[in-house]
C-alpha cells in the first residue's frame, strides 16, 4: 500500500509549492544512497523522488487530490522518468556531486596563501593629524630560512606519496540507481599534497614556515581618524611553498588630545574668557595644532558664541591615502564668572551692576539670540 504523498514529504494538504521544494529537499540529502547512513536510504530516497514529481506538478498534485494514487497511476514509478522530479535533483546534485567525476583539475590542495594578519597601532592626536612613518613590531609565519620552505630536512627531500601516487587525490567507484558515481577526494595520507615529509625540518617541524617577530616602518598618512584600518600588501603570513604572502592590517587608535576634539576634519576647541573681554573685547593667544595664533575677542561675546579659523583642521583624506585641503578649528567660547572676588573686585562689580540695573530680559525663542539657539547653531556647524 503506497504511503500518502503528504506524509512521505512531511507537509500539510494545503502546503506551498515553496515549502513542498524545501522539503524535498532536506528529505533527499537526508536519505540520498551515496550519503545517508539509514536504513532502506535507496528506497526511501525513491519514495521522495516518487511523491515530489507528483506533488510539485499542480495538474498531477490536483489529479491526487481528487483521486489519490489511482488519479495518478504511472506517475513517478519511483524513477527519474518525470520532468518534475528529475527538475527536483538539479538542486541536490549540486549539493551531492560537487566533488564527483567531471570536474577539471582534480582535487590536490594547492599551495595556501599566508593568512591576514593585523596589528594595532597607538598614535598621538597630531600624528593622526599629519601622518607619520610609524615603527611597528608585531609577530608572522616567515619562511623557514633552514629549508627555505620545503619542510624536509638538510640533505633530504620529499618524496612522492605511495598512495595517491602523486596526484594528491584518491578516487571511489560506488553503484548507484543513478549509475556508476566516480567520487574524487584528497588524499588522506598526504593531505591533498602528492608528497610526503619523512624527515622534517627540526627548525620549523616540518611546516616550511616559523613564527617571527618582525620590524616594519608602515607609512600613516595625515588625517587618519580612530578605528581606520590601513591594509599593507603581502606583509602578512607567508604562504605554503612560495605561494603569495597574505596582508597586514594595520588599525588606528587614537590618543585624546588635552584640549581639541575632532569633528570629521574640523578641531573643536573649548575655551573661557573672563566677564571683562567678553564685555569689552581682547585679543588673545588661540591654540592650534601648529602653535599658538592671534584672535580677536569682539566687544560684548556672548557665552556660546563660535569662532572660524579656517585651514587650522584635519587634512582631508581620500580614499587613495592622499589629502584634499584641510578642515577649520571651531573655537566656542565660554564666559566664566567669577566664583571669588577680592574686596576692590566686589566694589567695582557693584558699581556696575547698580549702573546696569536688575531687571532681567526673557529671551524670545523667535529673536534666536538665546544661548540654546546658539549652541544649536555651533552643533550644525554655523557660526
Amino acid at each position: 500500500m503506497a504511503r500518502d504523498y503528504y506524509e512521505v514529504l512531511s507537509v500539510s494538504r494545503n502546503a506551498s509549492k515553496d515549502e513542498i521544494k524545501k522539503s524535498f529537499r532536506t528529505l533527499a540529502r537526508k536519505y540520498h544512497p551515496d550519503v545517508s547512513t539509514e536504513d532502506n536510504a535507496e528506497q526511501k530516497f525513491k519514495e521522495i523522488n516518487e511523491a515530489y514529481e507528483v506533488l510539485s506538478d499542480d495538474q498531477k498534485r490536483q489529479q491526487y487530490d481528487r483521486f489519490g494514487h489511482a488519479g495518478v497511476s504511472g506517475a513517478g514509478a519511483g524513477g527519474f522518468n518525470g520532468t518534475a522530479g528529475f527538475g527536483g535533483f538539479e538542486d541536490i546534485f549540486e549539493d551531492f556531486f560537487s566533488s564527483f567525476v567531471g570536474r577539471q583539475g582534480g582535487t590536490r590542495s594547492a599551495s595556501r596563501r599566508g593568512s591576514d594578519i593585523r596589528v594595532d597601532v597607538n598614535i598621538a592626536f597630531e600624528e593622526a593629524a599629519f601622518g607619520i612613518d610609524k615603527e611597528i613590531q608585531f609577530h608572522r609565519l616567515e619562511v623557514c630560512d633552514v629549508c627555505e620552505g620545503s619542510g624536509a630536512r638538510e640533505g633530504s627531500h620529499p618524496i612522492t606519496c605511495p598512495d595517491c601516487k602523486g596526484a594528491g587525490e584518491v578516487r571511489q567507484v560506488r553503484q548507484t540507481f543513478v549509475g556508476s558515481v566516480v567520487r574524487v577526494a584528497a588524499c588522506p595520507r598526504c593531505g591533498g599534497k602528492g608528497k610526503i615529509i619523512e624527515n622534517p625540518c627540526t627548525n620549523c617541524d616540518g611546516s616550511g614556515r616559523r613564527r617571527r617577530k618582525t620590524k616594519l616602518s608602515v607609512k600613516i598618512p595625515a588625517g587618519v581618524h580612530d578605528g581606520l584600518r590601513i591594509q599593507v600588501r603581502g606583509e602578512g603570513d607567508a604562504g605554503e611553498k612560495s605561494a603569495q604572502s597574505g596582508d597586514m592590517y594595520v588599525v588606528i587608535h587614537v590618543t585624546e588630545h588635552e584640549f581639541f576634539k575632532r569633528r570629521d576634519s574640523d578641531i573643536i576647541l573649548d575655551v573661557s574668557v573672563n566677564v571683562a573681554q567678553a564685555a569689552l573685547g581682547d585679543k588673545v593667544q588661540i591654540p592650534t595644532l601648529e602653535g599658538d595664533v592671534e584672535m580677536v575677542i569682539p566687544a560684548g561675546t556672548q557665552t556660546g558664541k563660535v569662532f572660524r579659523l579656517k585651514g587650522k583642521g584635519v587634512p582631508r583624506l581620500r580614499t587613495d591615502g592622499t589629502n584634499s585641503g584641510r578642515g577649520d578649528q571651531m573655537v566656542y567660547v565660554t564666559v566664566e564668572v567669577p566664583s571669588k572676588l577680592t574686596e576692590s573686585q566686589r566694589k567695582l562689580f557693584e558699581e556696575l551692576g547698580e549702573s546696569l540695573g536688575n531687571q532681567i530680559t526673557p529671551q524670545s525663542r523667535a529673536s534666536g539670540k538665546g544661548f540654546f539657539s546658539r549652541v544649536m547653531d555651533f552643533l550644525g556647524g554655523e557660526q
